[in-house]
């Protein structure tokens, strides 16, 4: 039960790592992302804090698993 706890704990921070970016790459050409001055709006600023989580949950998913394994 703890290899698959594991698994499923690195699956889970593989699929932030390679969907999260991606699709941050989207929103910053999305034009909602910038105002007329070219600053970002709440917009980028929401989605950039997002990514942010998601970044930081697979870290911690690695990590668990990687505890989770050396027990």
């Amino acid at each position: 039960m703890e290899l698959f706890a594991a698994i499923v704990l690195f699956v889970s921070a593989l699929f932030n790592v390679v969907a999260w970016p991606r699709f941050f790459k989207r929103v910053s050409g999305d034009p909602r992302a910038r105002d007329s001055a070219g600053k970002p709006t709440a917009f980028y600023r929401v989605h950039a804090v997002l990514l942010g989580i998601a970044m930081a949950i697979a870290a911690a998913s690695v990590l668990a698993g990687i505890l989770l394994l050396s027990s």
